[in-house]
């Protein structure tokens, strides 16, 4: 018995010894500089590591026999090496060459597995920082413009992009896919306030680079999406240990400084490590409007690394301003900016006279924030946890706290009783028939103006809406090895709490037709013989406070999925449920005259505020999705998936107003998205690419539109929607010389609106509207493509960006023009301190949109009746070309 023990004993402990292998080695690049970051990974396992500061790395595997090893990091060609698993150490020296396959770069977003984009079974784009960097882009819309599936709207500035994906309908704002810092979205609840994600953060050069995931894969993890993340990653000391200075001047009064730094903290036997980047920036455009704007951001993390896992500080604050441009009165016919009184096209109407306006409210004096157009003050702090508990068993964790005073101050151009501009004799004429005579004069000055001046009369909303977010998730991934492969199974849950202020203000200004234009003061003598004051100090409408929410609302999330790795396939599989409760908090607003209070002074007339009442509601709503994903690999250059899901949204509760009951004035429930994609991904040597068909179907979705009644901007139509899409998409990379690439995506999409029951919330009626008809603001074809060159000295791009024809409105009353917008761009980088340091010095220069397209982005949003063949066109123009500087200095 004891000699049956023994044996069994050593055949046991010669099991053992030959189950776990342990590799270790270093990464470096040509010139022998570790790279850090690095990530190494044993093909179709979830075996591997992350090289450290100095590109050492280390792990152990459960694999035996021969296995491919592959080691990648972006701007880098990805290694590939065979090595023998049986058992006996293996030590590795890799060098890395400069250049690289996207599709093999390891994906960050929607997978709880190391994999490349090129074994994930969907659709996956993503650009480094140094290309974002070589870009100067304005707004996020020129971060995401180039990826297929996508249209972006970036016409009202450096934030608030309008993000479309796939053709699911939306205002914009990131409503079906989150913009995320480092796995965490930037606000939890969307739509409490309708602020853009956007809004709270800026792109730095403190980023690794930013991944688009598309579909409904996306939905599982974390905080979910119904159609794709957006996911920046922040560097942090052992994943990029480098000092970087990029200083940026534009035409329009641009200058912006941005940094990063970041190593180890001690000595070097220190496992501590730090990352600290921002910008400080001073700007009077992009469209020079007299109110220039200025800001700073700052972001750090502090890693500690230990045995078996890792915990991260990461931390932001912003202070930061930007203008904001709404449409504005075009030219009926050609739709190109109009001549204003000085002869030269208008661009914008806001006027910087209007700094520091106030007036008096029956609350007190309310001083408008409208000079800062809108500002962000605050931040987020957020711990990342990670724990090995084995080779096949880990742990993550985030927990975040974000805390933002935010304003978004918005000049509604051309939005009064008499919006186009008209000359002030014509004007004087609307306002006061059979008047006897009027005098008009510029605000601060004697100087009249003339009757025949155009003027045109404007609305002024100020959006007050402060912001707290409570996020955090945890999660459990599981590998089990078997016979045919290996399964990774993940169980997670997700805990957010956000509330919201949604408070607004408004008032109207009279001002003359010009950039930048002076205000007008305005008295005539009405038909009776009385005089009245028409405007003064612009202002001939105090309108007060139209808004007066507060929102809040929290979700718990459940998920388990399993991705599995088999010999030639790979599945993913998952379900998540999730709970939703809000309350809707809804103030009175009234108007101060009811109060009937002889106390009151002319100026206090009709000007509303809150009384203190409160009409609240609560819901709670529970949904489900459900995931399924396959890929194939055909050859080692050509792998085939498809994936289908059953997602849904939980739509803005600010659109449910409460009732006297304590119960939403229509019934609140999630939105239903069924979605399936089938394509290819190739990837050789030259040529990298990807070929996809893919069906969005939404079902029951709400849409608010805003309009006018009464001269007040209010949430006017409400309508019950169901839409699909049906779209193909590619893209290409191909090298067709040395240095030289040729880069494009394409993406056609049939989209169709099949139910819209809209309900009049003014006239309380209900009809049908607009079903069979294209969705708005969602062209058909979009696409761009580039010409590419770097040598690792001199680069160059040459690129442009369309937008097809599409629809203002759901109505399809108004098309508007297809839009293409070209860049070019070139920069050289010099070694400094010598050739072994490593220290860089680039000088570039970018234009955007070169050949200065004046196509619109957009129509009036609040004017969705409006026709195509008035005097006037109500239009959001892109951006005007833009002439950037750039010197990048690395040591």
């Amino acid at each position: 018995m004891k000699k049956i023990i023994f044996v069994l004993t050593c055949i046991f402990s010669v099991s053992f010894a030959f189950s776990q292998t342990d590799v270790s080695g270093t990464v470096k690049d040509a010139s022998g500089v570790p790279v850090t970051g690095a990530n190494i990974l044993i093909v179709n396992s979830s075996s591997g590591a992350t090289t450290d500061f100095d590109g050492n790395f280390s792990f152990s595997t459960s694999l035996t026999g021969t296995q491919k090893l592959q080691v990648s990091f972006i701007g880098y060609e990805t290694f590939s090496q065979d090595i023998d698993l049986n058992g006996t150490a293996i030590t590795l020296n890799i060098v890395l060459k400069e250049g690289g396959n996207s599709l093999d770069e390891v994906v960050l977003t929607a997978s709880a597995t190391f994999r490349s984009q090129k074994d994930t079974p969907m659709s996956i784009s993503s650009l480094k920082q140094k290309e974002i960097t070589k870009l100067s882009v304005n707004s996020q819309a020129d971060v995401l413009r180039s990826i297929p599936g996508i249209t972006a709207e970036g016409g009202g500035g450096e934030t608030a992009s309008n993000i479309f994906v796939r053709g699911l309908p939306s205002g914009g704002q990131y409503v079906f896919n989150p913009l995320q810092y480092d796995g965490m979205p930037l606000m939890s609840t969307f739509g409490l306030n309708s602020s853009a994600h956007d809004v709270y953060a800026r792109p730095d050069i403190g980023f690794k680079g930013v991944e688009f995931v598309r579909g409904g894969a996306a939905v599982l993890y974390g905080s979910g999406s119904v159609a794709g993340i957006i996911n920046y990653t922040s560097k942090t000391g052992d994943s990029n240990a480098e000092n970087m200075i990029n200083v940026e001047w534009a035409d329009k009064g641009r200058i912006k400084t941005d940094f990063y730094t970041g190593g180890k903290l001690g000595g070097e036997e220190s496992n501590t490590y730090y990352a600290f980047t921002g910008f400080v920036r001073k700007d009077d455009g992009p469209i020079e409007t007299g109110l220039p704007t200025k800001g700073v951001q700052f972001r750090a993390n502090i890693k500690q690394k230990f045995e078996n896992g890792s915990f991260t500080i990461h931390g932001q604050f912003i202070n930061d301003n930007a203008q904001f441009f709404l449409p504005l009165p075009l030219d009926g016919e050609s739709r190109k900016r109009l001549a204003g009184n000085d002869g030269n096209e208008v661009s914008q109407l806001l006027s910087g006279e209007l700094a520091h306006t106030s007036f008096l409210t029956p609350g007190g004096v309310y001083k408008s924030p409208i000079e800062d157009g809108v500002h962000t003050q605050g931040g987020y702090l957020m711990g990342d946890f990670k724990y090995n508990f084995s080779d096949d068993l880990k742990f993550k964790s985030k927990v975040r706290y974000a805390n933002y005073k935010h304003n978004f101050a918005l000049y509604v151009g051309g939005n009064g009783a008499n919006n186009n501009p008209i000359t002030l004799n014509e004007y004087v004429n609307n306002v006061a028939p059979g008047n006897l005579g009027f005098s008009a004069q510029y605000q601060g000055t004697s100087s009249d103006i003339s009757g025949s001046d155009l003027v045109v009369d404007n609305l002024h909303i100020d959006r007050l809406r402060p912001m707290t977010d409570y996020s955090g998730e945890a999660s459990l991934t599981k590998t089990i090895e078997v016979p045919s492969g290996t399964h990774n199974i993940t169980g997670g849950v997700f805990l957010a709490r956000t509330e919201a202020e949604d408070v607004n203000y408004q008032y109207r200004v009279l001002s003359e037709f010009n950039n930048n234009p002076k205000l007008v003061n305005l008295s005539y003598t009405d038909a009776g013989g009385n005089n009245v004051i028409f405007s003064e100090g612009g202002l001939y409408n105090r309108i007060g406070m139209t808004s007066n929410r507060f929102l809040s609302q929290s979700r718990t999330a459940f998920y388990l999925t399993d991705e599995m790795v088999l010999d030639k396939w790979r599945f993913d599989i998952g379900f998540r449920i999730e709970n939703t409760k809000g309350t809707f908090n809804n103030g009175n607003i009234v108007e101060s005259q009811v109060y009937d209070n002889p106390e009151l002074t002319p100026e206090l007339a009709n000007v509303r505020f809150a009384d203190g009442s409160f009409t609240r509601a609560d819901v709670d709503v529970t949904d489900w999705a459900v995931s399924l994903a396959g890929l194939y690999k055909l050859s080692d250059a050509v792998n085939l998936y498809a994936n289908f899901s059953k997602g849904y949204f939980f739509p803005q509760l600010r659109g449910f107003a409460p009732i006297a009951t304590g119960v939403t004035g229509s019934k609140y429930d999630s939105e239903r998205i069924i979605q399936f994609e089938a394509g290819a991904k190739v990837g050789t040597p030259k040529f990298k690419g990807s070929f996809a068909g893919y069906y969005v179907g939404l079902s029951d979705r709400i849409k608010i539109d805003q309009g006018f009644d009464n001269g007040v901007l209010v949430d006017l139509f409400r309508s019950d929607q169901s839409t699909r899409t049906i779209g193909l998409e590619t893209t290409f990379d191909w090298r067709f010389a040395e240095n030289f690439n040729l880069r494009g995506t394409a993406t056609y999409q049939a989209h169709e609106i099949t139910k819209n029951e809209r309900t009049d919330l003014v006239a309380n009626t209900t009809t049908t509207a607009d079903e069979g008809n294209k969705l708005a603001r969602q062209p058909n074809f979009l696409g761009s493509i580039g010409a590419y060159y770097d040598d690792g000295n001199w680069d160059a791009l040459f690129s442009f960006n369309h937008t097809g024809s599409k629809f203002a409105a759901d109505n399809n009353n108004v098309e508007l023009d297809a839009i293409t917008i070209a860049r070019l761009g070139a920069g050289y980088e010099f070694p400094m301190g010598g050739v072994d340091s490593g220290d860089t010095l680039r000088l570039g220069f970018s234009i955007f949109n070169l050949f200065n397209d004046e196509g619109v982005t957009e129509g009036d949003p609040r004017n969705i009746n409006q026709s195509g063949t008035a005097e006037f066109f109500f239009g959001r123009p892109i951006l005007p070309r833009r002439f950037f500087l750039t010197a990048t200095l690395n040591f």
